[in-house]
């Protein structure tokens, strides 16, 4: 007993590391837009600057993840990372010219994007031994990026959003510091390989298709909203805490839904797609309510319709994804969901959303959002029906994907 105590002592660092790493991104990404139309950019130029970090992401990942593997150490790479992030985020508040803050901006990413991949890996390293406590540490990352955005909110009122960097900074410090009281980690955490040949197999599937397409329609008035949303609720009258408690409200009951998903929903791909459908409704409808939303706490409460939205989509998705791919390509086309879903869709809505929101305001990007959801929900909604009517068997091998440590908290 008093073996374990010590062991688990020696890892609250970690947990203090996940807090701290989620809380600072989500003070970038909740707040930088509003830092940025402070120093003068426009919405679509606020858009095409926050393109880049899922483009970037795109090539970012897979370098971060060759030399992980290749140097055995994921405590080192992330503390590279670490600290990349740090000395240009300095260049990306400090640059003088937009030229500067677009170069700027794209090293950042670079280093950045890749950071939460990285901190999963880093905990399965510490926690090989225990996978079931994957979960225990890793929401306190959940916990962190809704404390610290309404704590942040309240702050940024008082001290102004020009001195937003000093905050990033000084958490961002925090957590580089919390890294390196962590205890070397004898071995990195196995990575599934990703295979490539095949993928043809389950790529000319029309349903993985068609699942794929139709979650990047869905997946970008998301990406809008997630891009835009401080920027509505200021326009709205609301402050930068309005802003945090918004942020707040759309992240505390995720892991409480992704358990809820994981213990009652049946797994066969008829009502798997059908849940997708009923996601998108729901989509439809929080879009709706955003673009018809005239004050500031309205569009706060329409968040807490996020937990149901995003989780419950992602979630699903995965599970779709296992009942579609053969187990050899599983870890392959997971990553090309994960690819379309934040990347693909990523770039797209928030350069569409800064040229909507820029040339016909807020209510019509969101409005336009709504018509996506609605192709979406009307797109598996057809799924749904081919496959009753068909008689699609699916698989019966298919993995928890790791989602029942969420439930050892």
């Amino acid at each position: 007993m008093h073996d374990r105590v010590k062991k688990q002592s020696k890892l609250l660092p970690l947990k203090a590391f996940n807090f701290l790493i989620y809380g600072t991104m989500v003070i970038f990404t909740s707040f930088f837009q509003l830092y940025l139309q402070d120093a003068g950019m426009n919405k679509f130029e606020i858009g095409s600057l926050m393109a880049l970090g899922p483009l970037v992401s795109l090539f970012a990942n897979p370098f971060w993840m060759k030399w992980s593997d290749r140097l055995h150490n994921t405590r080192r790479i992330l503390l590279i990372m670490m600290t990349g992030t740090l000395l240009l985020l300095q260049l990306v508040f400090h640059a003088g010219t937009y030229g500067m803050v677009y170069l700027a901006m794209i090293l950042f990413f670079f280093f950045q994007s890749p950071l939460f991949a990285q901190s999963n890996t880093l905990i399965l390293g510490y926690t090989a031994s225990q996978p079931k406590r994957f979960g225990a540490f890793r929401n306190w990352g959940s916990i962190g990026w809704a404390v610290v955005a309404v704590t942040a909110g309240m702050l940024i009122d008082r001290i102004g959003i020009s001195r937003l960097s000093f905050l990033v900074t000084g958490i961002l410090l925090l957590a580089i510091g919390t890294v390196l009281l962590l205890p070397p980690l004898k071995a990195a955490s196995e990575t599934p390989p990703i295979r490539l040949r095949g993928l043809a197999q389950f790529v000319i599937n029309r349903y993985f298709v068609a699942f794929i397409l139709l979650g990047i329609v869905v997946s970008v008035p998301n990406v809008m909203n997630n891009t835009f949303m401080s920027l509505y609720i200021t326009e709205l009258g609301g402050s930068k805490t309005m802003v945090g408690f918004a942020v707040f409200l759309s992240s505390f009951l995720e892991v409480a839904v992704l358990i809820l998903f994981h213990r009652f929903l049946k797994r066969s791909l008829p009502t798997l797609i059908g849940c997708l459908g009923l996601v998108s409704v729901l989509f439809c409808i929080r879009w709706l309510m955003m673009a018809g939303a005239s004050h500031p706490l309205e569009v706060a409460f329409i968040q807490i319709m996020h937990c149901i939205t995003f989780g419950g989509y992602f979630y699903v998705g995965i599970q779709v994804v296992s009942q579609l791919v053969p187990p050899a390509y599983r870890a392959s086309a997971q990553s090309l969901f994960t690819l379309t879903w934040s990347g693909i869709s990523g770039v797209i809505g928030s350069l569409a959303g800064g040229w909507l929101y820029q040339n016909f305001g807020g209510a019509t990007m969101y409005n336009m959002g709504f018509m996506m959801a609605l192709v979406g929900a009307v797109g598996f909604g057809m799924m749904w029906y081919w496959l009753r009517s068909q008689g699609h068997h699916p698989k019966t091998d298919i993995p928890e994907e790791g989602f029942e440590e969420m439930q050892d908290v």
